[in-house]
């Protein structure tokens, strides 16, 4: 009788704590997703109804006018083309660049090893305001300032520390032995890197290819300071040029946000399994 009725209470628990997990995650869930939802609501409103007081939760006339119009007359298209460039080819770069590095310091044994790449995670730390103005001088001097070659040169190089660390975790947990083996059946050094290792650090790479294409694709500062021009300005910079001086057209600013929003979201829903894959078994060296 003992016996059960310690069983019934523990079955009691586990349902109170099941119950309290569901209601805890419902509740974070909600807490995230109400700034979209409430983006989404204020898009297709109309501006006077975004504008009025008291507010309106659901629009009284859902529009889908502010999502033409922000394609048609505000050079959004040209903002969203160029940030896709830029966030593309920073992430490929960083990458290809940071998976190089991280094979050599997971495979190269030299003096100074440690040190060399302890310096090169500790750049993370120094905080972009400090060395834009360096980046803005050196553009400027190779005519790069205002050219989306420039910018994704100066992205490339901010994502490539976390690039190398990354891949070279990854590169610690795959066998030397099989470097070695394509090597012995004629590989070079980078043929064996390039055909062989790379395709096993699939994961590695995805997560690292995501955090460059975020880090750029979400970037304002670098693009506001080393971009003058319509033709170069990225997403992020268009957005605030969506705030005037004097009136916020809110329902605009809503819509274009989403838009802008939609292709991180997009990679994120695609490639989070690999995501999940590459972080973890990078962060344990077997």
């Amino acid at each position: 009788m003992l016996r059960m009725q310690r069983e019934d209470s523990k079955s009691s628990h586990k349902i109170i704590k099941g119950v309290l997990i569901v209601i805890i995650s419902t509740l974070f869930v909600m807490y995230a997703l109400f700034p979209f939802a409430w983006m989404l609501a204020t898009s297709l409103k109309t501006n006077p109804e975004a504008m009025s007081i008291p507010i309106t939760w659901i629009p009284e006339r859902p529009t889908f006018q502010s999502y033409t119009q922000i394609w048609k007359g505000y050079h959004f298209t040209t903002y969203f083309m160029n940030s896709m460039l830029v966030a593309s080819s920073t992430a490929l770069l960083a990458t290809f660049i940071g998976a190089l590095a991280g094979y050599g310091f997971s495979r190269s044994k030299f003096r100074g090893r440690t040190f060399l790449i302890g310096a090169f995670l500790a750049t993370q730390m120094i905080s972009g305001t400090v060395i834009i103005g360096p980046y803005f001088k050196i553009l400027a001097k190779l005519n790069l300032y205002n050219t989306r070659f420039g910018l994704m040169i100066a992205l490339t190089t901010i994502s490539l520390p976390f690039c190398a660390w990354m891949t070279k975790g990854y590169f610690d947990t795959i066998p030397p032995e099989i470097d070695q083996a394509a090597m012995v059946d004629g590989c070079s050094r980078f043929q064996a890197f390039l055909l062989v290792v790379s395709p096993l650090a699939v994961p590695g790479m995805v997560a690292t290819i995501l955090f460059s294409f975020l880090l750029a694709w979400q970037d304002l500062l670098w693009a506001l300071t080393l971009t003058a021009t319509e033709s170069t300005r990225t997403v992020t910079v268009g957005l605030a040029f969506f705030v005037g001086q004097f009136q916020v057209n809110w329902p605009m600013l809503m819509a274009a946000t989403l838009v802008a929003s939609l292709p991180s979201v997009l990679l994120y829903v695609f490639l989070q399994r690999a995501l999940v894959r590459g972080l973890t078994a990078g962060a344990v060296k077997q």
